[in-house]
């Protein structure tokens, strides 16, 4: 009896043990936010403070480097956003010559390590003599070229399941090409580019190795964390954590509802 019941649970016991091993380190991350530790060199949980949260920009130099990380996530996942979803709407509605090739390229920075990608930036940004001049453009040329293939990928799997009589519906009304785009093309396709968008911009903030070869003096928050750990982690890095896992779960909370209400208002 006892068998029977484990053989037909054992699928969802296996994803509730990979899900809590995911998620353990997170809740150590929310934990830690709380902590106030008797010592930076040991990280453990001493006693509760909420003096983390207070004053998040306690940890010298933090708040600045995680500005500059918005920031170049930001314009990074702006740039790369508006180049890719032109190349995948370019790639999937249009015949060109070196399509096949193109399509062959896109894939190649999401397959090629983090060290080999960044170095080969390096070598461009020095060839081109700018390597005195390295920073925070060089980041964000850098973070647009790797967000990029996702973008593409992302949108293009999306415009691949797209009707395309919807558009001649809209068109036989009389719709105009431009209307057509903005009524019933870009609708229907802003799912796939709003994903596109977070993704690179979780990628554009969380990167270090493509980062540190390209930031010269600047200082991101990975880079912040990095050099921090040598020291000791300041507590106030947990906060920083925290906030961003909530406003990741808002978001795909909020869009799992907006979803569910589009569906329930059609049926």
């Amino acid at each position: 009896m006892i068998g029977r019941w484990i053989r037909e649970h054992l699928v969802l016991m296996l994803g509730l043990v990979v899900l809590a091993y995911t998620f353990i380190p997170i809740a150590v991350v929310v934990l830690m936010s709380f902590n106030d530790p008797a010592s930076r060199n040991v990280y453990r949980f001493d006693a509760f403070t909420l003096d983390n949260w207070t004053d998040p920009c306690a940890a010298e130099g933090m708040c600045a480097a995680l500005g500059k990380s918005i920031e170049i996530g930001l314009l990074a996942t702006l740039g790369a956003t508006v180049l890719g979803t032109l190349a995948a709407f370019a790639l999937v509605r249009y015949d060109f010559l070196g399509r096949s090739s193109t399509n062959l390229l896109i894939f190649l920075p999401m397959a090629s390590p983090e060290i080999v990608m960044g170095s080969s930036l390096l070598a461009l940004f020095v060839a081109s003599g700018f390597a005195g001049q390295l920073g925070f453009w060089t980041i964000l040329i850098a973070h647009v070229m790797f967000c990029l293939s996702f973008v593409v990928v992302t949108v293009r799997s999306r415009l691949a399941g797209f009707d395309d009589s919807l558009e001649q519906a809209a068109m036989d009304l009389y719709a105009t090409p431009a209307q057509t785009f903005w009524r019933v093309t870009f609708p229907l396709v802003f799912p796939g580019i709003l994903g596109a968008a977070l993704l690179s911009f979780s990628l554009s903030f969380d990167d270090f190795i493509i980062t540190n070869l390209n930031a010269g003096t600047t200082t991101t928050f990975p880079m912040y964390v990095w050099g921090a750990a040598q020291r000791g982690v300041p507590m106030q890095v947990n906060v920083v954590g925290t906030v961003m896992l909530v406003i990741s779960m808002v978001i795909v909370v909020s869009g799992e509802v907006a979803s569910r209400r589009r569906t329930a208002k059609l049926t």
